[in-house]
């Protein structure tokens, strides 16, 4: 819900200041962007309690361009780390809490006029243990924040329905032996779509979605959907968030299966799947614009077509985690490296993965010069999977940097590649 306008900026900002300061309640605080003509320090911080050996502390995350500096101050003599921060002129603020029911989100954005434009979504009750604050650690109780010596707890239950109609649980509310791993997978997704949601938020790239014209998210290359549907529940069910799916596999019988998985949830409104190639999908066959564009290991140049469509589609958010590299692998098989390089990619085993390397870094920069702020992180652990790389981008509206572009092309051109992105973004 809009609040009226009239707020002064500093009425705004204490407003979240007693949320950030505010121990039992606070789930996660993120701010990001810039106000009009000013620069603030960081590039995104985000602020969450932890309980430690010492005790509860605020933990701050302090992001520039290049790594993040992690903090903690003891909570009870916070206050004056989070003054230095409301003091910064970031551009957006939005902050996660609890409340006796459910979890209630605050989103601040500060306008070109210097002015405070709060929304505030109530949104509903979270499943049992389903949205406890993210950190390395399993709470204590539900108003308690995670402690640094205990499990990751579940954003999605093993018992929940989604999970059980997926065949990842079975009948009894129990995950099977044999979908661990996926599960894993499900739950590490989610973690980074929930991330990845608050910063598009806090940056002011995302709108806010309602009943009549809900979040739509896009899943390229969705095969059996098991991501495409856990994100709808934990949307919807966790955080509250009107959410609409569509799903896209080149594959006739996933689109079969899918829609039918839809049809015994209940989901036929909510969730639609569409039979076709990732690059030939246009708006009119979806029906809907994205905003939020899913690519989860879809193989080789796949995953360079749904970069594509997601830029072609202005996607507030994009999370792809690239499968195998055989475009750039196989150009760089086909001719003598550039000097002094050539041990890099004489051996086929370390040819392969520098390949998967360049692949990605070229893949980040061309979205940057497209408007995305990029971040190149993990999946899930390499224990589980090698394919673990994941591009998360968030637009900014911010033009490409010409230096950036000029370093783009020194790379490619010593590497002697042609890059499928760039291709298609041409």
């Amino acid at each position: 819900m809009a609040e009226p306008p009239g707020r002064s900026l500093d009425q705004a900002l204490e407003r979240v200041r007693r949320l950030v300061l505010d121990e039992k309640s606070l789930v996660r605080a993120v701010a990001a962007g810039r106000q009009r003509g000013a620069q603030p320090r960081w590039r995104r911080v985000e602020l969450r309690y932890v309980d430690l050996k010492a005790g509860r502390h605020l933990q701050v995350t302090s992001l520039d361009g290049t790594q993040a500096f992690t903090a903690n101050h003891q909570a009870g003599a916070a206050a004056e780390a989070v003054d230095a921060l409301l003091a910064e002129p970031f551009g957006n603020w939005h902050v996660r809490s609890r409340t006796s029911t459910g979890i209630e989100e605050l989103q601040l954005r500060v306008t070109k006029k210097g002015a405070a434009l709060v929304h505030v979504n109530a949104g509903q009750a979270p499943p049992q243990a389903a949205d406890q604050p993210q950190a390395h650690d399993q709470p204590e109780a539900a108003d308690r924040p995670q402690a640094h010596d205990r499990r990751k707890p579940r954003l999605l239950p093993a018992d929940d329905p989604v999970l059980r109609a997926l065949g990842i649980a079975d009948e009894h509310g129990r995950v099977k032996p044999s979908r661990q791993a996926k599960y894993r997978q499900v739950e590490e997704f989610l973690r980074l779509l929930d991330a990845g949601l608050d910063d598009a938020t806090a940056a002011g790239a995302l709108r806010q979605p309602t009943e009549a014209e809900p979040l739509v998210v896009v899943d390229l290359g969705c095969g059996n959907a098991y991501l495409t549907f856990a994100a709808h529940r934990y949307l919807t069910s966790v955080r509250g968030i009107p959410t609409r799916v569509v799903g896209v596999d080149v594959k006739e019988q996933s689109a079969a299966h899918n829609t039918e998985v839809a049809r015994r949830l209940g989901l036929e409104d909510q969730a639609s799947f569409v039979h076709g190639r990732i690059g030939w999908v246009e708006l009119d066959a979806l029906g809907v614009r994205p905003d939020v564009v899913l690519a989860l290991h879809a193989c080789d140049t796949a995953t360079d077509d749904a970069l594509a469509q997601a830029v072609r589609w202005d996607a507030a958010l994009v999370l792809a985690a690239p499968c195998c590299h055989h475009d750039v692998a196989a150009q760089l098989r086909r001719q003598e490296a550039p000097a002094p390089y050539a041990s890099l990619v004489r051996d086929g085993i370390l040819r392969e993965r520098f390949a998967d390397t360049l692949t990605d870094a070229v893949r980040a920069a061309a979205l940057r010069l497209q408007g995305y702020r990029v971040d190149v992180v993990e999946f899930v652990e390499s224990r589980h999977t090698p394919r673990n790389t994941l591009l998360r981008a968030v637009r900014t509206r911010a033009a490409g940097d010409p230096s950036a572009q000029a370093e783009l092309d020194e790379l490619t051109s010593t590497w002697r590649i042609a890059p499928r992105l760039q291709e298609l973004l041409r």
